[in-house]
């Protein structure tokens, strides 16, 4: 007997007991089976005949059954919390037998039931990385094979019962690990079991699948031949189902039906180190010290402007690299950032998010959901993450992910008071003996020990700041002739050395003007017309344009103010200025209006190559001829990399006074923006142009942005809006003449009219727009015009007519030779196809259009060509790819695609989901269309149908 503490009982592994943490004598080994008997079915009563058959089986003891209470009276007595508590306080005796009080005592036992149905409640709700967790946390629980040693013909079924229960355990954590992706985390444990477990085929099919999804094919098909080579031998029987439908998935290299999640290669946007850094070991031992395992760690770094807070994070960023298998991400806030807004959080999000692959569609105002979101899709990821330059906490809140062992390093000028940090450092100006170490790097120990006082002084007069000291130490690098005297000698006067050393409060202008000085003249110039590029990082080729040079020199001379420190380098072949330096060389860049120009005509250039409008009227833009894209893919590229920016070029074009390339890059971005479903950046482009229509030299302007802000709504299915801005296209083009304008008009608000059923206007405007095409010879309008009056003949049940025209239209999106273009003519065949039954001409036209699409980057065009196809599929009898395909679509559809579109698509899924028996999941999406629908809707139609079939009466 042991007084004090809660008595804890393990059967998990050798039946053991605890009253607080001081161990307890349970007996010799039948006495603690009989404990084990009772302790198994908590508040049971047990009879004592019972009791012998549990313990000793066929074999009863001489005694019978006068050995159960001496037992029990024994285990009472060292179970017993002490004198006070009653005897019958943990094992009670009834009328008919003995029963364990189940409140008496915590059994490992019932606290595995309880954290794995946690476990198995976590995966029903998808978080997974949760599932994991708390199973590895129910293994933890057992120690051995359970019950261990102890005998009786009850206590060996419940040893096989808790055997099996670890091992769905085991098997359970696995094929979760494997859906996030995290195979490689599985393979030895899983290798482990099978050698205990040699015929178990559910076990030999997770580890097929495993090793499958780590690229171990031949392995994965080995444990397949193994496991049938054993049960063939020792059972005379062949595997069953499961390992058969594993081999063949893992022999046809099919992920889906393996239920492999295959991560993405982790990213790595660590900006490169610039291996100065001097008198911060203590800060930076603080950075790295390891965080939680399974906590997210914020780590603040605060100091004033050109104290090193970026040089210091972006070092521990690279010594903490290793430790984070899912990428380190980095992203610049802008909080001080001159001439640029701070990067709002929803912005930040959407960065973050399209960086791990997460498409986040046009970027809306709802933060919180954007956050939720990032949250979700790190929570199974371990991830660094660099948030430089912020402005404050509440920019940074939102950007916290949610992985376990994930590290958060955020720098800014702010103290970040309302940020939940862990830890922070704040850095201070460097002391005498870590600047002059500072400048030995920068300058050479040689030099700097030549003139100890001198340099000393200098560390003076630079107040210790690491901006300073780096742009001196610079100075005296590329003047081998000059001595620290000379330069303490220039530095001496107070307001000399203002002018000449820069950092937020300390002035600049003058060093940074000596450092462009000591560059040669072609660098010099680079350096002047970087004030005008109009994005915040930039490439090359910008600088290309702007120079008048071929990209390989432009390159040559950013490289050399990179080793000049004048410019950063965030990635590979893309470069930035510091924001003080980017000040400086706006004001230089006043005399290079040449380079402006330069810029804005690539821009505009690029927009108008990536676009499949294309332009045919040499009169109107800028020549595309002698730019030095290869295609339009290459265009479409480029103006990738500029992300979220491409309305600020708008933008400092219009600023600047720059009307017609104002106007000509917003137009030319619309077709680019909108196929990509980026109706939020296209809009803001268009409506910082279309003021400036007017005083453009190219009166096509006027018309045109108006044209485009109609397809920016019609593409979104905003048909009442779209309507005015193509009427008033309209108006103006043919008051101008511009016949054109006036046939994009036309076409426009006749593919208008198809959408919106109104099939004699779309006849009569489609028509009138081809004709104006065909005179014109422009094959875009022609093409686009040709496919919608086939397309309206087709809903008309004119099937002769409809295919004449749709075959037309193919021809002319072959002649244009760009990928949307061929996949919506070819798409609109494929639909013509589907129509009418001739599913396998369907399925030969629409798998050829969602290649294209996909190509393109259409997204909801692909989606579309997907889910026709899938629909041909349904036709010819192939459910499963139907369904396959159906999927593919729905997986495409976002906030941003087209209402009538996406319910279309679901009711085709519906309709496949129905074809292989899901009939719960088909109705779920019949239901989500009827509540999305309402009247006479065609969609609605199909929905209520699709429920009848589903034994649900329509609505």
């Amino acid at each position: 007997m042991v007084s004090g503490g809660r008595l804890r009982l393990s059967v998990l592994g050798p039946l053991r007991a605890w009253r607080g943490d001081q161990p307890l004598d349970l007996g010799p080994v039948r006495q603690k089976a009989l404990l084990a008997a009772l302790v198994l079915r908590p508040d049971v009563v047990v009879g004592a005949g019972e009791l012998l058959d549990d313990v000793w089986g066929l074999e009863p003891p001489g005694t019978g059954r006068r050995v159960v209470p001496v037992y029990v009276h024994r285990l009472r007595k060292c179970l017993r919390a002490g004198e006070d508590e009653p005897a019958h306080a943990v094992i009670a005796r009834d009328s008919s037998g003995y029963r364990f009080v189940g409140a008496a005592a915590e059994v490992d036992a019932g606290t595995l039931d309880r954290i794995a149905a946690e476990a198995a409640a976590a995966a029903r709700a998808g978080d997974l990385a949760v599932a994991v967790r708390a199973a590895a946390d129910a293994l933890d629980l057992f120690d051995g094979e359970p019950l261990t040693g102890l005998p009786g013909p009850f206590l060996d079924g419940h040893r096989l019962r808790l055997t099996e229960r670890r091992i769905a355990l085991q098997l359970g954590k696995a094929g979760w690990q494997l859906r996030l992706g995290r195979h490689g985390e599985v393979i030895d444990e899983l290798s482990a079991l099978a050698g205990v477990h040699p015929h178990h085929e559910e076990l030999a099919a997770l580890l097929m699948r495993a090793l499958y999804a780590a690229g171990r094919r031949a392995d994965a098909l080995a444990v397949f031949t193994g496991l049938r080579r054993r049960l063939v031998d020792d059972l005379g029987v062949e595997p069953g189902a499961e390992p058969r439908r594993v081999q063949q998935s893992v022999l046809r290299g099919d992920d889906a039906a393996l239920g492999v999640t295959r991560k993405r290669p982790p990213r790595n946007e660590l900006p490169a180190d610039s291996g100065e850094l001097a008198g911060r070991a203590e800060e930076l031992a603080r950075l790295v010290e390891p965080g939680d395992p399974e906590l997210m760690t914020v780590i603040a770094v605060d100091g004033v402007a050109g104290a090193g807070k970026s040089a210091l994070a972006l070092r521990a960023a690279h010594m903490l690299r290793p430790g984070f298998p899912d990428g380190c991400l980095h992203l610049d806030l802008h909080g001080h950032t001159e001439g640029h807004d701070p990067l709002r959080p929803a912005h930040a999000l959407a960065r973050l998010l399209r960086a791990i692959g997460v498409d986040t569609g046009p970027i809306g105002p709802d933060v919180d959901e954007l956050a939720a979101t990032w949250r979700s899709a790190t929570a199974s990821s371990r991830l660094l993450l660099v948030l430089d330059d912020a402005k404050g906490a509440e920019q940074v809140r939102p950007l916290l992910p949610s992985g376990a062992g994930s590290t958060v390093l955020v720098t800014s000028r702010q103290r970040l008071t309302g940020l939940p940090a862990d830890r922070r450092v704040s850095l201070d100006v460097l002391d005498a003996v870590a600047a002059e170490e500072l400048l030995r790097r920068v300058v050479g120990a040689e030099r700097v020990g030549r003139e100890p006082g001198a340099v000393r002084e200098l560390v003076r007069l630079c107040g210790g700041l690491p901006l300073a000291l780096r742009i001196a130490g610079a100075r005296m690098q590329n003047r081998p002739m000059w001595t620290f005297e000379y330069l303490v000698g220039r530095l001496a006067d107070d307001e000399r050395r203002l002018g000449e050393l820069t950092a937020e409060d300390h002035g600049v202008e003058a060093a940074l003007r000596l450092s462009v000085h000591q560059l040669a003249a072609a660098e010099q110039r680079t350096f002047r017309v970087l004030g005008l590029v109009p994005t915040v990082e930039f490439d090359a080729r910008a600088v290309a344009a702007m120079l008048g040079l071929p990209e390989p020199v432009a390159e040559d001379s950013l490289e050399r103010l990179v080793d000049a420190s004048l410019l950063l380098q965030p990635a590979p072949g893309r470069y930035r200025l510091h924001d003080l330096v980017a000040v400086y060389t706006r004001r230089l860049g006043a005399d290079e209006p040449a380079a402006m120009a330069g810029v804005l005509r690539l821009y505009a250039v690029a927009a108008r190559i990536a676009s499949d409008w294309g332009v045919h009227d040499p009169s109107s833009g800028p020549p595309v001829d002698d730019v030095s894209f290869t295609g339009w893919a290459d265009a479409a590229g480029w103006l990738d990399s500029a992300g979220g920016e491409l309305p600020d070029v708008v933008r400092y074009a219009a600023e600047s006074g720059e009307a017609d390339y104002a106007c000509w890059i917003a137009e030319g971005l619309v077709e680019y923006l909108v196929r990509q479903g980026r109706y939020d950046e296209c809009r803001a482009a268009l409506e910082i142009a279309l003021p400036l229509a007017e005083q453009c030299s190219d009166r096509r302007m006027r018309s045109a942005l108006r044209f485009g802000f109609g397809v920016a709504e019609g593409m979104q299915g905003h048909y009442e809006r779209c309507r005015p801005w193509l009427h008033e296209a309209l108006r103006i083009s043919r008051q101008a003449g511009d016949r054109r304008e006036e046939a994009r008009a036309l076409g426009g608000l006749g593919t208008l009219a198809v959408a919106c059923g109104d099939t004699g206007e779309a006849l009569a405007l489609l028509h009138e727009a081809h004709e104006l095409g065909r005179r014109l010879d422009d094959p875009f309008l022609c093409g686009m015009a040709i496919a919608n009056i086939g397309l309206t003949h087709l809903r008309l049940g004119r099937f002769d007519e409809a295919r004449a025209c749709l075959e037309q239209g193919v021809a002319f999106g072959e002649k244009i030779r760009r990928p949307r273009a061929v996949a919506m003519a070819v798409g609109s065949l494929g639909k013509f196809h589907l129509a009418v039954g001739r599913h396998a001409d369907a399925v030969g036209a629409l798998r050829r259009a969602a290649c294209a699409a996909e190509e393109a980057g259409d997204i909801a065009l692909a989606a579309d060509c997907l889910s026709m196809w899938g629909a041909a599929e349904s036709g010819l009898g192939n459910a499963e790819a139907a369904l396959e395909l159906q999927r593919r679509a729905f997986a495409l559809v976002s906030e941003r695609t087209r209402p009538q579109l996406e319910l279309e698509i679901r009711n085709r899924l519906g309709a496949s989901l129905l074809a292989v028996a899901d009939v719960s999941a088909a109705r779920e999406q019949f239901e989500v269309v009827l509540a999305r629908t309402s009247g006479d809707h065609v969609e609605r139609a199909r929905a209520g149908a699709g429920l009848a079939a589903c034994g649900v009466p329509g609505r």
